[in-house]
């Protein structure tokens, strides 16, 4: 019996349970490490087929990795073989032009992308497309975490993720020796070390959960233990409510935290099981999800949107917190940025959008020019630069106006 044939004859029930119906066709955007993974997940679910995988790279280097006859370079092919659309290319302007396609063709829209969902994700949602986040992922690993904690009746305070390294300003013969190790792109190396990545999943985390930041570029801080983080929940309490941060964790796993509050949990003084979550200095509660699978945890995504549920994570319709592209090195006038996230000239932060709506967020900038000398530590905005014109560029900017009656009324339609 093949994994198929074993996965159909498993009686199984509850929400992630194998739909009891024709197989949907899935079309991946992306041709890297994780489309690779996702396709090799779906090949053993018996609900989901893959159909099309898009690929900027000559087809030929990538169809040894996905199903026969599936590798394609036209968008218009992906979206015409596909009941869904998962966009995980990790590239917000290449990203843009497909869900834009998709979504305009009605297609249920998925991303494992915290770059185009920060940067057009909440334009699309007032378009009233069908789109959402994916479990794994860090972002994705918070929305359901928090379900499961206010379930329980905790009240979030502090969406921690929790990271083992951090270098702000890597060097890049190192990077290019950790690219090589690890089987990855020096960007996608770059983005991780340099904190870029893990800016623009706290931006994420912030605008779909609901919560803010304590101060540009986040806490941070470095623990020895998640009993440790009363500092974070303190810096919460003197927000005024619930926000998105991190801290390196040397040693520990490499998932997500939340500190939380709870009236009924403190009820329970002496229960032991409740009394070891306590933060040491006993400021908030610490829920842990220990790992994020990634490609592995889409599988929960496929079947909620299969099955028309809610959204697990977006944008939002009003995001109050984007990613702004801070210099790393003094880049002279006619300096082109090449390549802005995973790159050598800026790194990304966490930046309320109030009084920062000129910043250029750091997915704009691959191709953009300086207009004059720029130092290091400076924010790149929209007088610094020359962007490409980009599908992108136009939506973020729309983004940033107020929803309008006609996005509310388009999006109440969509869910």
């Amino acid at each position: 019996m093949n994994t198929r044939q074993t996965f159909l004859s498993q009686t199984q029930s509850g929400p992630y349970a194998p739909l009891r119906r024709p197989a949907m066709r899935v079309g991946i955007s992306g041709s890297g490490f994780i489309a690779r993974s996702i396709a090799r997940l779906i090949s053993g679910l018996p609900d989901f087929n893959v159909v099309s995988v898009l690929t900027r790279r000559d087809t030929a280097l990538s169809e040894d990795h996905f199903p026969d006859g599936t590798v394609t370079n036209s968008v218009d092919a992906l979206v015409a073989a596909s009941d869904i659309v998962l966009e995980c290319s990790g590239d917000a302007v290449h990203a843009t032009e497909v869900l834009v396609r998709a979504g305009e063709a009605g297609r249920k829209l998925i991303t494992m992308n915290c770059e185009a969902q920060v940067t057009v994700g909440t334009a699309l949602l007032r378009r009233g497309y069908s789109i959402t986040e994916a479990h794994g992922d860090q972002p994705g690993c918070f929305a359901e975490l928090a379900q499961e904690a206010r379930a329980m009746l905790f009240d979030p305070l502090v969406y921690v993720n929790l990271k083992g390294f951090l270098n702000l300003t890597p060097e890049p013969d190192e990077m290019a020796y950790w690219a090589n190790k690890q089987g990855v792109s020096i960007r996608q190396t770059t983005a991780f070390t340099d904190g870029s990545k893990l800016q623009l999943e706290q931006v994420l985390t912030a605008n779909g959960l609901g919560a803010g930041i304590a101060r540009q570029g986040l806490v941070g801080g470095t623990i020895k233990d998640l009993a440790d983080l009363d500092y974070l929940a303190e810096a919460a309490f003197e927000s005024g409510g619930a926000i998105s941060d991190y801290a390196v964790y040397p040693g520990g796993p490499p998932g997500v935290a939340i500190l939380a509050t709870s009236e009924q949990a403190d009820s329970y003084p002496g229960f032991m099981a409740i009394a070891k979550l306590k933060t040491r200095e006993g400021r908030a509660y610490c829920l842990l999800k220990p790992y994020h699978l990634v490609h592995l945890e889409v599988a929960k995504t496929l079947r909620q949107v299969t099955r028309d549920e809610p959204p697990l994570l977006t944008n939002g319709l009003s995001p109050t917190v984007t990613s702004a592209a801070i210099v790393k090195r003094p880049l002279p006038a006619g300096t082109l940025i090449s390549e802005g996230m995973g790159g050598f000239d800026v790194r990304g932060e966490a930046i309320e959008i109030a009084g920062n709506a000129d910043i250029v967020p750091i997915t704009l900038l691959d191709g953009a020019r300086t207009r004059h000398a720029l130092e290091p530590g400076a924010i790149v905005r929209d007088g610094d630069v020359d962007v490409p014109d980009t599908t992108a560029a136009a939506l973020y900017r729309e983004s940033l106006l107020p929803i309008s009656g006609k996005a509310s009324v388009a999006v109440d339609a969509a869910h």
